[in-house]
């Protein structure tokens, strides 16, 4: 599989991107990756890049996109954090792998047992984390089941992932409402945002479309 080209990236659409994310983590499933020479890539991508997708996940080390994807070199913008939210930061980069770079497809990433949803659901405070974390308690607030605060913590893994799944689509919304830039594109047709979960225990991605 030869690595994405001006003309490639022309041919895509939201859709046709986001079916080749679906099929990449279905050779994942099966361990069957696609035939790849990566020092070619490396070759064929020195002089520019044209990917089609731009994915916010988790810096969790067991969810990385081009492997769960099975993605090669020049086909995905990968944006990380802990906790797969938004900043300013993090917005300009989508702008960009959008509206300037070409991409057709916003992947929100969330995943299950994540680290950083557990750290909010437990009110954990440590150094600069604190203030990661209070970035993602909005989510924890939303979930309101189980009412028992003694089943709201980390311990109570279908919380923690509930309030994963939540996270991600308050992460979308916050996309469309805090970039104009995207929430244009989206508007007309240009670029899809979705949101989808990885399962750690099997390896698939559930898209929450």
């Amino acid at each position: 599989m030869k690595a994405h080209t001006k003309e490639t990236q022309a041919t895509m659409t939201p859709e046709k991107s986001l079916q080749f994310l679906k099929e990449g983590n279905q050779r994942f499933q099966n361990n069957l990756k696609a035939h790849r020479n990566l020092l070619e890539q490396v070759n064929d991508t020195s002089e520019g890049q044209f990917p089609f997708a731009t994915i916010l996940s988790c810096i969790d080390s067991r969810v990385s996109a081009e492997l769960i994807f099975d993605q090669g070199l020049g086909d995905i913008f990968s944006v990380r954090i802990a906790g797969n939210f938004v900043n300013q930061d993090i917005l300009g980069s989508m702008e960009f792998g959008c509206k300037l770079a070409g991409t057709k497809l916003i992947v929100v990433l969330g995943h299950t047992s994540c680290g950083a949803i557990k750290g909010a659901c437990d009110n954990a405070e440590l150094g600069n984390l604190t203030a990661m974390l209070a970035k993602i308690k909005p989510a924890v607030n939303a979930v309101t089941e189980p009412k028992d605060k003694s089943l709201r913590n980390s311990k109570n893994l279908d919380f923690v992932d509930h309030v994963a799944e939540k996270n991600v689509l308050l992460t979308i919304d916050r996309i469309v409402a805090e970039s104009d830039v995207l929430a244009e594109m989206q508007k007309n047709g240009e670029v899809k945002i979705v949101g989808a979960m990885y399962d750690i225990n099997s390896g698939e991605v559930k898209f929450l479309d």
